[in-house]
This record gives structure tokens, sequence and C-alpha cells, in this order.
């Protein structure tokens, strides 16, 4: 399991007619500690907080997976 946490910042903020575009940083916890940044569209910062994680999780489980 992956256990990691994310900050989003706002570039442009969703109207009900625009999707928003985030800036999401997620970083790891041991032994999985590393940093990502991902630029996202989204509908709100917490869709972008979750596909942010999602990414991360993702691209973790592909290096840990090369590693072995």
């Amino acid at each position: 399991m992956i256990l990691a946490n994310a900050v989003v910042d706002v570039i442009k903020p969703a109207t009900p007619q625009r999707i928003g575009h985030f800036k999401v940083e997620v970083w790891g916890k041991a032994p999985h500690d590393y940093v990502r940044t991902y630029e996202i569209l989204a509908k709100n910062e917490t869709t972008a907080a979750q596909q942010g994680i999602a990414r991360f999780v993702k691209e973790i489980e592909a290096l840990t997976a090369e590693g072995s």
C-alpha cells in the first residue's frame, strides 16, 4: 500500500461552465517518499487531489515494479 498526501494550488478556478486548472503536489510516506507535481484539469480541488494521488500511486507502483 502506498500512503500519500496532496496539496492543491488553483491556477484557474472552475466555474459552472468551465473546468478548473490545478497544480497538485503529491508526496508519499516512507518507503515511497517521493514528491511529484502534476497539472490537472478537474471540476474542483477535491477531484484534482484525488486524480493527483491516483497518478502518483500508479507512477510509484511502476517504479517499484521496475526495481524488483
